[in-house]
């Protein structure tokens, strides 16, 4: 059974340590192929996809997880979200050429953003500033600086294939600084060949043989976009009436093409006027 597009959870249970290991093909494909990506950027953003999918995990949430990089740079916006039900999307948008390097060089000054869309409770959003050498380092210094539960993450990805790896402190962990730093040295020898196609099982054999490891079900991953037409029509009512007609006598229609999934919406004359009417107003269908 292929192990690809699953998180999968485990314990060290003498600790109080947990960890995940994620891993994206299909559903990674999938927004990568979404827009025309070269291999640096999509590499970024296939790191953004497994941390949010890492992080989602963690959380108790009946809704989404939205991680995201805004910066001055070439590469200026990293947006991966991930939600309860085990979909992801993602999107990435630079300007120039963007050079081949680390985080810091594609992205140049800017800030990471987690922002938390739970049922029942209020909108979380914490800030960092995005630094280091990776997205990794700078989701570290968010954990470190947020003084939540200890948290460790490790991230890989090609134009074909993204895959993280996390640790993180339970409330009720009686792991020692020793045991910590000591997990960490070994996770730190984890080759990315290992982390994308070694079974789980033989994976983790090899780094904590010495460890009581208790491995959960694993839980699939997939690709989903949540956009709507009525979504698309609540954003053009906010653009105001004026401005729609404006819009219609000068292009005959208005087309919006989510930039998530590329799923194109059309509104004609009739469409945007029925925007201003009664919501009960039927109005035509997308097309995609």
């Amino acid at each position: 059974m292929t192990q690809d597009d699953k998180v999968f959870r485990f314990l060290f249970e003498d600790l109080g340590i947990r960890g995940e290991i994620v891993r994206l093909r299909a559903s990674a494909k999938t927004v990568f192929d979404n827009q025309t990506y070269p291999n640096h950027i999509a590499s970024q953003l296939g790191q953004s996809l497994a941390a949010a999918t890492l992080l989602a995990g963690t959380i108790k949430l009946d809704g989404s997880l939205i991680l995201q990089t805004q910066s001055d740079g070439p590469l200026h916006t990293l947006v991966a979200q991930a939600t309860d039900e085990g979909t992801i999307r993602g999107l990435a948008r630079w300007r120039d050429d963007v050079p081949i390097g680390n985080l810091n060089e594609m992205c140049g000054d800017g800030r990471l953003i987690f922002t938390i869309d739970a049922q029942g409770s209020e909108r979380y959003q914490g800030i960092v500033e995005l630094a280091g050498d990776n997205l990794a380092m700078a989701i570290d210094e968010y954990f470190k600086r947020s003084e939540q539960l200890r948290t460790k993450i490790w991230l890989m990805s090609d134009a074909q294939y993204a895959a993280g790896l996390m640790l993180q402190h339970l409330p009720s962990s009686t792991a020692s600084d020793d045991d910590w730093h000591r997990l960490e040295l070994i996770m730190q020898t984890v080759q990315p060949e290992e982390l994308y196609t070694l079974p789980v099982e033989d994976l983790l054999y090899r780094l904590f043989n010495e460890d009581r490891v208790r491995l959960y079900k694993p839980k699939n991953i997939s690709f989903n976009c949540n956009c709507s037409r009525e979504r698309i029509e609540t954003t053009l009512r906010a653009l105001g009436r004026e401005d729609i007609d404006e819009l219609i006598e000068e292009k005959g229609k208005i087309s919006v093409d989510c930039e998530f999934c590329s799923k194109n919406y059309q509104f004609d004359e009739i469409d945007a006027a029925s925007l201003f009417e009664d919501t009960n107003t039927t109005t035509s269908t997308a097309i995609h």
